[in-house]
C-alpha cells in the first residue's frame, strides 16, 4: 500500500515525529496508523535502553502555579539542541500542566498520569524515539501556601523557583523567588538547617582552623630563621626556586626541619577554646549566607531579607521554596 502525504502529515500530528521517520513507520505497517505509532513506541524504548548509561545533563526547567499550589519540573535530555526544541519545551509544559492539575506532590505520580494513549512516562520514552536522545523526568518538587510564586531566571528555562507565603504581596514575594535563584540558600532561617549540616560544617570550621593556627605558627618560624615561607610551602617550589637561586639545599634543609618540628608541636598545643569560638564564629557566618531570611537582600544590601519583609508587610511570612537548576555551582 502506497504511503500517502496525508498519512504521513497525520501521524506527525499523532506522534511528533520526523517525517521520515513517520514515513518509515508507516511503510513498515502498510498504511496502518494504530501500527505505525506501535512501531514508533518502540524506537523510542529501544532508544531509551540503549541510551539509560547516557548523561543527561541538559534540559528544560519550568514552574508553574495555581492558587495556592506551586511546583517545578525538568525533563532532561541529552544536548542543548534538543533543550531549546520547541515541541521539546511543548512537552515539559504540558507535563506541568498535568502535574499541577492533578496536585500531584511526587514524581512517581506524575509518571503515572496519563498522557496520549498512555502515560507522561510513556511519552517522555516516545519523545526519546523522536530525538535519539535519553530523556528522564527531574526535579519535581511542590509548595503550597495561602499565596504562591514562581520564577523562571532570565526566561531561559534552566533555573526555576516556587515559594509559598501565608498571605498575599506580590512584589516582595517574587523579589524573594528572586532572591531564592541567586543566593540559592538551603533553608528559610536557622531552625531549618538539619543538625548534620550544622555538625559537619562545625568539624570543617573546626579543622581549618587548626591548620590554619599551625600555618600561621610555621611562617612565623621560617621568617625568624630567615627564610621566606613562600619559596618553601611546596616540594616543587622548593626544587623551583633552588634552581633559581633564590635558596639553597642547606635553606630547603633547615625548612623541612622547621616545618616538621614547629607543626607537630603547634598541632599537639592548640588552644582548643580557642578553635571552638572561632569555628562557631565561621558556623554563624554560613548560616547568614546560607539561610533565606539572614541573607543580604539581593535588592538593597543593606538590609536582610528578613528586614525587608518586616518593612514590606511585619505579618508577612515565607513558609517554603524551592529550587531547581540544570547548571553545575
Amino acid at each position: 500500500m502506497a504511503v500517502t502525504m496525508a498519512d504521513i502529515t497525520k501521524l506527525r500530528k499523532m506522534s511528533g515525529a520526523g517525517m521520515m521517520d513517520c514515513k518509515k513507520a508507516l511503510t513498515e505497517s502498510d498504511g496502518d496508523i494504530e501500527k505505525a505509532m506501535e512501531i514508533i513506541r518502540k524506537k523510542g524504548q529501544a532508544i531509551a535502553a540503549k541510551r539509560s548509561d547516557r548523561e543527561a545533563a541538559e534540559g528544560c526547567v519550568l514552574a508553574k502555579k495555581d492558587g495556592e499550589f506551586a511546583a517545578i519540573i525538568a525533563l532532561k535530555c541529552e544536548t542543548d539542541f534538543v533543550a531549546k526544541n520547541a515541541d521539546f519545551v511543548a512537552l515539559t509544559q504540558a507535563i506541568l500542566d498535568a502535574a499541577v492539575a492533578n496536585k500531584c506532590r511526587t514524581l512517581d505520580e506524575v509518571k503515572a498520569l496519563p498522557m496520549g494513549k498512555g502515560t507522561i512516562q510513556d511519552a517522555v520514552t516516545d519523545r526519546s524515539g523522536i530525538t535519539g536522545e535519553k530523556m528522564e523526568l527531574d526535579g519535581y518538587s511542590v509548595v503550597e501556601g495561602a499565596y504562591t510564586t514562581v520564577y523562571n531566571h532570565m526566561g531561559k528555562n534552566q533555573l526555576c523557583t516556587i515559594a509559598a507565603f501565608n498571605k498575599e504581596s506580590e512584589e516582595a514575594a517574587h523579589n524573594i523567588a528572586m532572591q531564592i535563584a541567586a543566593m540559592n540558600p538551603i533553608a528559610i532561617d536557622e531552625a531549618g538547617v538539619p543538625e548534620s549540616v550544622k555538625e559537619a560544617e562545625i568539624q570543617v570550621a573546626v579543622e581549618k582552623t587548626k591548620a590554619e593556627q599551625v600555618q600561621k605558627a610555621v611562617e612565623a618560624a621560617l621568617k625568624k630563621a630567615g627564610i621566606n615561607p613562600s619559596h618553601v610551602d611546596s616540594e616543587d617550589h622548593m626544587e623551583s626556586n633552588m634552581a633559581k637561586g633564590w635558596i639553597t639545599a642547606e635553606d630547603v634543609a633547615k625548612a623541612k626541619e622547621i616545618i616538621a618540628t614547629v607543626s607537630a608541636e603547634k598541632a599537639a598545643n592548640l588552644p582548643q577554646q580557642m578553635i571552638e569560638n572561632i569555628a562557631k564564629g565561621r558556623l554563624g557566618k554560613f548560616l547568614k549566607e546560607v539561610c533565606l531570611l539572614n541573607q543580604e537582600d539581593i535588592m538593597d544590601g543593606k538590609k536582610t531579607v528578613r528586614e525587608t519583609m518586616k518593612e514590606i508587610d511585619p505579618e508577612l511570612q515565607i513558609l517554603a521554596f524551592k529550587r531547581f537548576t540544570l547548571r553545575a555551582e
